[in-house]
């Protein structure tokens, strides 16, 4: 069955969607800007050394809602785009946030102390919380590397793995479609009975390792593989781990495992050092400033934590002043 589907954002993550569901007799369409939009426009979106795919591209959302909306955006630039995310959004859409770090969602859907109530990091004023009904989502964890070296390329290789799960912690018969869905386009898309511990294992692994390669300008294979940054990653993750433990998430690897994973990834570059070396905002409010803000409702320090993101925003702001 061919789904309309729209995805937000055609950078690395949504443009490795967009193919790979295109090809599968999808009606795909993306929301870009910019030279993306009309590189995507005029030539279509080509992944690896595959010919372009020609899909739908826009700037602004039009045609109503869609059966599956995935918002392939950075954390930072969501509320500026929810005029057009919402307006695609109707009383049957699945919206699939692929997004790092702590999502805005993260206080909806299940029983607990904080249920309800908002992170400011991603969601200051709780608008995002406030327009996207959280019974829409299927959260979302992304286990692939992919980069955009320019508009309209992705590169990124196989397997590409989500793991996707219910805000309630349900299973459903929609949860299990979806997949079945990504799996026939390609994509290793396997089902969570608990998001949340699959969204703090991967945090763990980006906050030691996106701030860290922006400060050493280190590759993934370095961050996880140099004995010089070994005490920081380290560290770095045990805070982390502490602050989810909170909240009662489980672990699927520890520290030793997430490291010899990451180490693995070789010479790639993560998202952030991407963003630094091309001078876009950094994406350190999911991954970063989210997890701090958790911390602080325990009292848990996070010394190495703020340390680094420091150092990290610093640079950031050193070279976007640089003419």
């Amino acid at each position: 069955m061919s789904l309309r589907i729209c995805i937000a954002g055609a950078g690395a993550v949504g443009g490795v969607l967009a193919v790979q569901l295109a090809k599968a007799g999808h009606e795909v369409s993306v929301l870009a800007r910019g030279q993306t939009l009309t590189a995507i426009q005029t030539h279509g979106l080509q992944l690896n050394d595959e010919a372009p795919v020609r899909l739908a591209a826009r700037e602004k959302a039009d045609g109503g809602p869609v059966d599956v909306l995935f918002i392939a955006v950075k954390a930072h630039s969501l509320e500026a785009l929810l005029p057009e995310v919402t307006s695609l959004i109707g009383p049957d859409t699945i919206v699939v946030p692929a997004i790092n770090g702590i999502p805005w969602w993260y206080f909806a859907g299940v029983q607990g102390p904080f249920m309800g109530e908002v992170v400011r990091a991603v969601d200051p004023e709780g608008k995002i919380l406030s327009a996207i009904d959280w019974r829409c989502i299927v959260g979302a964890v992304v286990y692939f590397t992919a980069e955009a070296p320019r508009p309209g390329l992705v590169l990124s290789r196989p397997p590409y793995r989500f793991i996707l799960g219910e805000p309630n912690d349900m299973s459903s018969e929609r949860l299990h479609s979806l997949c079945s869905v990504l799996r026939k386009a390609g994509l290793d898309a396997v089902a969570s009975e608990r998001i949340r511990d699959d969204i703090w294992t991967k945090l763990v692994a980006n906050l030691a390792s996106n701030p860290l390669s922006v400060v050493a300008h280190a590759s993934l294979g370095e961050i996880f593989g140099r004995s010089e940054l070994r005490e920081a990653v380290l560290a770095v993750m045990r805070e982390a781990m502490l602050v989810g433990a909170c909240y009662g998430a489980r672990f699927a690897a520890d520290p030793l495992r997430l490291m010899e994973v990451g180490r693995l990834k070789g010479a790639f570059k993560t998202s952030t050092l991407q963003d630094y070396e091309r001078r876009r905002p950094l994406e350190l409010s999911g991954m970063g400033d989210a997890v701090l803000e958790l911390a602080a409702r325990f009292a848990i320090p996070m010394p190495t934590t703020r340390l680094l993101l420091s150092l990290t925003q610093f640079l950031a702001h050193k070279t976007q002043e640089t003419p």
